[in-house]
């Protein structure tokens, strides 16, 4: 299995000056820690950090980070955080957590459908209920998605997470049989709509009455 490669420094300063510094630079502070492994302060290049992202390697969320310093070493990671500003967007900072190949991890993977409904076809609209959805497996067992078939969902019709076909050794847990996917009728979400309208209205209406006694009393 392919896995996206990332070069990592090691870096010894610390704080927000520090930090500063290696934005100008083109790279962002970072830290890398793990159950086995204390927590280390290292920084990445941004340019490489987005170019990771948009590899088709990087589907299943792995990363080799190679960290270069007085010793260089390469660790299997996952990212555990990153943060960007909301403005520039621009990176500012990530979290890489370090991960054994030979042990099942957490993580979560996006939900596709594929085909037509039939209840769509009729009129129906399809709701994805759940976009994402956590799985428990090795890592080099992460499926890039959970695809759904909803060619044979006719309106009204659901799939459930207990009737996901999952591959291999992939596991979702769960404590309630969840739905997923359903096709329902528009018709169905109309009488929501008028009862929130109609709820809206009241609390207007309730609001009016409490102005009004307000004043009463002011006087």
């Amino acid at each position: 299995m392919d896995i996206v490669t990332l070069n990592a420094r090691t870096r010894n300063e610390t704080g927000k000056g520090p930090a500063r510094q290696l934005r100008r630079q083109g790279r962002i502070p970072a830290n890398l820690y793990g159950p086995d492994l204390d927590n280390m302060s290292i920084s990445v290049s941004s340019q490489e950090l987005e170019r990771m992202f948009n590899s088709p390697q990087y589907a299943q969320g792995l990363i080799n980070l190679v960290v270069q310093g007085e010793q260089s070493y390469d660790k299997t990671v996952m990212i555990r955080e990153f943060q960007m500003d909301p403005v520039k967007d621009h990176y500012l900072h990530a979290d890489f957590y370090e991960i054994k190949m030979h042990e099942k991890i957490a993580t979560t993977v996006p939900v596709t459908t594929t085909g037509t409904s039939n209840g769509v076809e009729e009129g129906g609209i399809l709701q994805i209920i759940r976009r994402e959805l956590e799985v428990y497996c090795l890592p080099r067992n992460i499926p890039e998605n959970i695809e759904i078939d909803i060619s044979n969902l006719e309106m009204g019709d659901s799939v459930h997470v207990s009737e996901l076909e999952l591959p291999g050794d992939v596991e979702i847990p769960y404590d309630a049989d969840f739905t997923v996917v359903t096709v329902v009728s528009p018709k169905m979400e109309a009488p929501e709509e008028e009862a929130a309208e109609e709820e809206a209205g009241e609390e207007g209406a309730e609001g009016e009455g409490e102005a009004g006694g307000g004043g009463e009393e002011e006087e």
